[in-house]
């Protein structure tokens, strides 16, 4: 950054009296690429890799059986099926066209899209500064789009809304700008509008801060997709001249946007309150660039995080533990996804963690402050896919992977010098139960120990109590699907054949210890232990729910964090 730059908003900072920390922390942008499934997340995910020259030609995503993995698809299950089972972290540099200085740091997290594995999206969601979300051209926004949408909104992420597919039939872009007010009182601001209606994608408008057409991208189609799309750039009066009427159409429904507001305005995008909009067709490679310049330039630095007031409380005074880290205090970090069996060489198991304060040096001794453990970081690597490469350093914003480090669950917080404990994931609300036990009990040892490995890593919530014993414990999840990979791994990584047989149970409640003695005297109710300590109740269904809340008001029977 030159010293000429305005003040930074991430710091209150001058550029030139940042520290290296600081400086470091504003060239990187961390974020996450979110959508319903099949809107295109990893095709997307590849596009940006290869934009910034990290890859030297996309793994187009044509089909779901034999297709190219891309490289954010490393687990079998997920090649199977042609769909993100688990996040993954890509990091690369990338410089914007005609940008000055040291390039930025992009780290991208792709998500899930199957609402099975919304859990895990969730996860991410407090891991980054900003999110891509991706909405089908055809289909607008769905039931998938429209959660996670809210819960950007109500962790108060900036959103960058990107319509993909653009190449194919799909619906008129006005529509689809409206449909997301409506739905969810979000107000898309253009920056680049399509030149071509849906089906014939002939370019980008790039929209100024009037709402006005001020120049034309010409994208030139390449075999497959599979390298980038080279560009043609005119001024609005050439524009004209080649694509007659249709640009004058993309002029038009600009301008008609900008009469009725839509404009962008960095501080409300900041507070969700209105979305960069950008067109694209990410199996072209059609607009892609534009989006990663757009992250560059609008998507939030990484900022400092406040410890966990429940632990500020009960420590009793800001002496023990530090009430804020701000980017340039002492290294703080903290793991929002666990992972086994990503190397199939080796039972490993890697805590992704998302570094929140200062430089993270490899081999640096570190304290888990969940446990008050210290240990050494020596086994700490930056991914790419299923790629991993040892980091010696790493800075505010930055995702890395720590092998084997003990009992690290998601959520924990890592840190040197003072204290600090950042607020723990929260546990969404399951829907699915399903007892689970080892085919054979010569296998339970090892049943035991996949069961505990999983457990932390979130892959399910798994409840246990007296009546059922630790043989066949229940598995809770948002989404069937959660099982069959539960089952999958189990046999796969520890050798471990399963059963799971259904109970008769589809609502789950937080209780305590006062309610349950009662709750669990009540028919198709049934009260279990939650790994992380809390209390929960199942009931058969809601009419039961709504029942015994009426018959027992003084009861405790909290929802759980709804998804």
């Amino acid at each position: 950054m030159s010293s000429s730059s305005p003040t930074s908003p991430a710091t209150g900072h001058r550029p030139g009296s940042l520290s290296e920390t600081q400086r470091e922390a504003q060239h990187r942008r961390t974020f996450a690429v979110i959508a319903h499934p099949d809107a295109g997340k990893s095709t997307l995910t590849e596009a940006l890799a290869l934009h910034a020259r990290a890859i030297q030609e996309a793994g187009a995503v044509h089909g779901k059986a034999g297709r190219k993995s891309t490289v954010s698809d490393w687990m079998d299950m997920e090649k199977d099926r042609g769909i993100s089972v688990a996040s993954s972290a890509l990091q690369f540099e990338y410089a914007p066209a005609g940008h000055e200085g040291d390039p930025y740091m992009i780290n991208l997290v792709d998500t899930p899209g199957h609402a099975d594995f919304s859990e895990d999206t969730y996860r991410v969601l407090s891991a980054v500064d900003a999110a891509v979300m991706l909405v089908d051209g055809a289909k607008g926004l769905e039931p998938q789009t429209l959660k996670l949408f809210r819960v950007c909104k109500a962790r108060g992420l900036p959103i960058i809304t990107v319509i993909n597919k653009w190449d194919r039939p799909g619906r008129d872009p006005l529509d689809l700008v409206e449909e997301i007010v409506n739905e969810i009182d979000l107000q898309p601001t253009p920056l680049f509008w399509p030149v071509g209606e849906a089906g014939d994608f002939r370019g980008l408008a790039r929209i100024n801060d009037d709402g006005e057409a001020e120049e034309y991208i010409h994208f030139i189609r390449t075999a497959g997709g599979s390298t980038i799309a080279p560009e043609e750039h005119y001024s609005p009066d050439d524009a004209l001249a080649k694509e007659e009427d249709t640009w004058e159409t993309a002029a038009e429904e600009a301008e008609l946007l900008a009469a009725d507001g839509a404009l962008h305005d960095q501080e409300l995008y900041l507070q969700c309150v209105t979305s960069p909009l950008i067109f694209a067709s990410a199996m072209l490679n059609f607009g892609v660039h534009q989006i990663l310049d757009t992250l560059c330039e609008l998507a939030p630095a990484p900022a400092g995080r406040a410890s966990d007031p429940k632990v500020l409380e009960t420590t009793g005074a800001s002496t023990a533990v530090q009430e804020f880290r701000d980017t340039d205090d002492e290294f703080s970090g903290v793991v929002f996804k666990v992972q086994a069996g990503m190397d199939t060489h080796h039972r490993d198991r890697l805590a992704f963690m998302r570094i929140v304060s200062g430089e993270f040096d490899r081999g640096m001794q570190v304290t888990h402050a969940q446990s008050g453990r210290t240990f050494s970081s020596k086994h700490a690597l930056t991914m790419f896919g299923r790629t991993r490469e040892t980091v010696e350093t790493a800075y505010p914003g930055d995702i890395i992977g720590l092998v084997n480090a003990g009992a690290l669950a998601p959520g924990d917080t890592i840190y040197t010098g003072k204290k600090v404990q950042f607020p723990p994931m929260p546990q969404f609300a399951p829907e699915h139960f399903r007892t689970l036990r080892a085919k054979s009990l010569g296998k339970y040892k090892q049943f035991r120990k996949a069961l505990e490995q999983l457990e932390s890593e979130g892959v399910v919530q798994i409840l246990r109590n007296d009546l059922r014993g630790d043989a066949a414990p229940v598995m809770a999840a948002v989404g069937p699907m959660q099982f069959e990979v539960m089952q999958g791994r189990m046999e796969h990584e520890y050798n471990v054949e399963t059963v799971t047989e259904p109970i008769p149970y589809s609502v789950a409640r937080r209780t305590d210890e006062a309610s349950a003695e009662e709750l669990g005297r009540q028919r198709s109710v049934e009260i279990f232990h939650r790994g992380d300590g809390e209390l929960i109740a199942l009931f058969g269904d809601k009419w039961r729910l709504s029942f015994i809340e009426k018959e027992y008001p003084n009861l405790t029977m909290e929802p759980l964090v709804a998804d």
